[in-house]
């Protein structure tokens, strides 16, 4: 028997309840195989990072696992760093609808929102 305490730590990255919902409804439409969904910041647009949010088949051995009440949201290990303190918000309007980031990180992003730099 151990003495080590442990505690849980927080989530590397927070989601609204909006934001926990749209997975809930990506989740009830989901493949059979999706085991949640994944966000990671591929390199693309004119900032340099852009953020991506796809279906997951599998977990990685580095990925950051954030368990919601309607699924779970996967961080890619490679993105976390770019992603630490961030929230993630799902936004719609008459015109819009999407995942919005509010990132401490990133040092700039460019005009149409889609990409950013740390």
């Amino acid at each position: 028997m151990s003495d080590v305490k442990t505690r849980n730590r927080p989530a590397a990255l927070l989601l609204t309840p909006s934001a926990e919902a749209r997975i809930a409804e990506l989740m009830a439409k989901a493949p059979a195989d999706a085991i949640g969904v994944k966000l990671s910041t591929p390199r693309r647009g004119c900032s340099g990072l852009a953020y991506s949010v796809d279906y997951v088949t599998e977990a990685k051995p580095f990925d950051e696992r954030i368990d919601t009440p309607g699924g779970t949201l996967f961080v890619d290990g490679g993105s976390i760093l770019y992603l630490i303190g961030s929230t993630m918000n799902w936004a719609e309007d008459d015109f819009a609808a999407g995942f919005v980031f509010q990132n401490p990180n990133a040092k700039g992003e460019c005009g149409c929102g889609e990409s950013f730099t740390v």
